[in-house]
């Protein structure tokens, strides 16, 4: 039985990307800005060697570390959640998925109208807390959804349970996937579902996504396709539009997704689990709330030492990120920045990898693991730790 562990910080960047000034976010670091918050305790990062990755010169080194660990760098056009898990999974996307800084184009927005025969608000970039406190009251007076974007490719849909019941909502989101196609091809259409009265709307954990196909074929695929288990924990599911993947378990939060990846260390499995955190994104991140990240980041950190007893011997655990989302930098989208890579094993030599130049050394390695061809944009680094398999 040979098992991988993924886990993606969703957002947790450490900075330094080489282009983050083509995307306007020079400078942003998501771990160093955390790093300064009193709720930041992290001894079991730090011991694995989070201090010793490259750029990382504001935390304390660790001479004997724990695992193998280096510095990622993304090569898609992108900075977003879809793009981020693509190239994950082994694919570099050449081209950025579409955004829509004015907001959806009238053939857009009169198709949906037409197709859900239900009206819509706002239609703008927006923060996602800001648009149903500003559109939140009209929208329950009429019954129109509130359409809304950000600097990511998403179409979003935010209504009130009690006006639209989720599951209405997420038909209302499938009628948009189908209509976001080709040149309007986004990635990701939400559902955005909120409750309370004007001036105290909440959003709840009955967010859904529906996510554009990956191109071709991923990680996930060439698993599946060799009968291996692919289990996905939060997100991933709605990420990869169910591609692959032969066990979903859905999470409403962190601790319930770190609760769930607890729960598969012990049980009998022979394949991949991949996990989705998504707190530190849609909670912290995006809300600019740099204590709450902190304290999130720590939470996981003391979740490790348990995790790890439960491991088998030949176990992988692998830790990284999709992209950044710093807390206390310009704005609330996510940021352009290089993630951190954790590789662990009760069998691997520690180790510093450097900086390598694609997210995709994650599905090459995972390939080259469990002996299958798979045809993707990046290099194994299994041959860096010593594994033996």
């Amino acid at each position: 039985m040979k098992r991988i562990f993924l886990c993606v910080l969703d957002s947790f960047g450490i900075g330094n990307a080489p282009d983050s000034i083509l995307f306007g976010d020079e400078n942003a670091n998501t771990l160093r800005s955390i790093s300064s918050s009193p709720e930041f305790k992290i001894p079991n990062l730090l011991k694995m060697g989070l201090g010793n990755i490259d750029g990382v010169d504001y935390l304390p080194k660790e001479e004997s570390q724990s695992a193998f660990v280096c510095r990622l760098t993304e090569k898609s056009k992108g900075k977003d959640t879809t793009i981020g898990h693509w190239e994950i999974a082994g694919i570099v996307s050449e081209k950025p998925l579409p955004v829509y800084p004015d907001g959806f184009p009238e053939e857009v927005i009169n198709d949906f109208e037409d197709e859900t025969g239900v009206g819509t608000l706002c239609n703008k970039p927006y923060s996602g807390t800001e648009v149903i406190k500003d559109y939140g009251e009209e929208h329950l007076q009429t019954g129109k959804l509130i359409i809304y974007t950000s600097a990511d490719s998403v179409f979003q849909i935010a209504a009130h349970e009690e006006i639209v019941p989720p599951e209405k909502l997420y038909e209302y989101c499938r009628i948009a996937r189908k209509i976001l196609t080709g040149k309007h091809g986004v990635g990701r259409v939400i559902a955005r579902p909120f409750i309370g009265e004007k001036g105290n709307f909440t959003r709840t954990s009955n967010r859904h996504d529906f996510s554009i196909e990956p191109p071709r074929e991923t990680i996930l695929d060439a698993l599946n396709k060799n009968h291996f288990d692919t289990i996905a924990i939060g997100k991933i599911t709605d990420i990869f539009a169910e591609k692959g993947i032969s066990e979903s378990i859905f999470t409403h939060s962190n601790r319930e997704g770190m609760e769930k990846m607890s729960e598969y260390a012990e049980k009998d499995f022979d394949g991949l689990c991949f996990v989705n955190l998504v707190d530190f994104d849609m909670v912290y991140g995006h809300r600019r709330d740099v204590d709450g990240y902190a304290k999130a980041l720590s939470e996981f950190d003391a979740f490790l030492p348990d995790f790890i007893r439960k491991m088998n011997d030949n176990d992988l655990l692998i830790i990284t990120a999709d992209h950044g989302c710093d807390p206390a930098f310009n704005g609330t989208d996510h940021t352009r920045e290089c993630v951190p890579l954790f590789l662990y094993s009760k069998k691997i030599k520690s180790a510093n990898g450097r900086t390598r130049n694609s997210f995709a050394d994650i599905a090459d390695t995972i390939a080259e693991f469990f002996g299958i061809g798979f045809q993707n944009d990046g290099e194994s680094f299994l041959n860096e730790i010593d594994f033996n398999k």
